[in-house]
C-alpha cells in the first residue's frame, strides 16, 4: 500500500536527483577521479578554506573519515592544507586551482536542472518552491549567517 511521504523525505529525493546529476555531469568532464562522499567534503569548502573539523561536520561524517577523504583528494591535486591566518596552530583545507575549475560546471548542471523543474513544476510553483525552502533556511540551516 502506498502512503504519502513526508517533506523530508520527498526533499531528500529530489536533493539526492541533483546531486547524483551533477556528480555524474562534472566526472563527465574529466573529473571522475571524485567519489560522491568526496564531493560532499569538496561542496563544504569555503572560498578562503575551511577547517577539517567544520567540513566533517557539515558532510555529516567523522573526522577520521574526512582526513581519510581529504588526503585522497590532496593527492589527486583538488586541495591543499594551508596555515590558518586567524590561527596558527590550525589549518585550512582549500581548493586548488584543479578543484576550482569543476565549480563551474557544477554550477552549470545546477543551472540545467532548475531549467527543467520549473519547466515541470510551472514559473509559480518553482517560485512558491524556492520561497518555502528560503524560509524553511531560517530554521534548517546551521550555517546561516545571520
Amino acid at each position: 500500500m502506498s502512503r504519502d511521504l513526508p517533506t523530508s523525505l520527498l526533499m531528500f529525493i529530489a536533493h539526492r536527483a541533483a546531486e547524483n546529476r551533477i556528480y555524474h555531469a562534472v566526472a563527465a568532464k574529466g573529473y571522475g577521479d571524485v567519489t560522491i562522499a568526496q564531493s560532499r567534503l569538496l561542496m563544504g569548502i569555503d572560498d578562503g578554506g575551511t577547517r577539517l573539523t567544520v567540513l566533517a561536520e557539515r558532510a555529516q561524517v567523522a573526522k577520521q573519515t574526512a582526513t581519510a577523504l581529504v588526503d585522497k583528494l590532496e593527492r589527486a591535486g583538488y586541495v591543499e592544507r594551508v596555515p590558518d591566518p586567524t590561527d596558527g596552530r590550525a589549518r585550512l583545507v582549500r581548493l586548488t586551482a584543479r578543484g576550482q575549475a569543476a565549480i563551474p560546471l557544477a554550477r552549470a548542471e545546477e543551472a540545467r536542472i532548475e531549467r527543467e523543474w520549473e519547466q515541470h513544476l510551472g514559473p509559480r510553483r518553482m517560485g512558491q518552491l524556492r520561497e518555502a525552502l528560503a524560509k524553511l533556511r531560517e530554521v534548517t540551516d546551521p550555517y546561516l549567517e545571520d
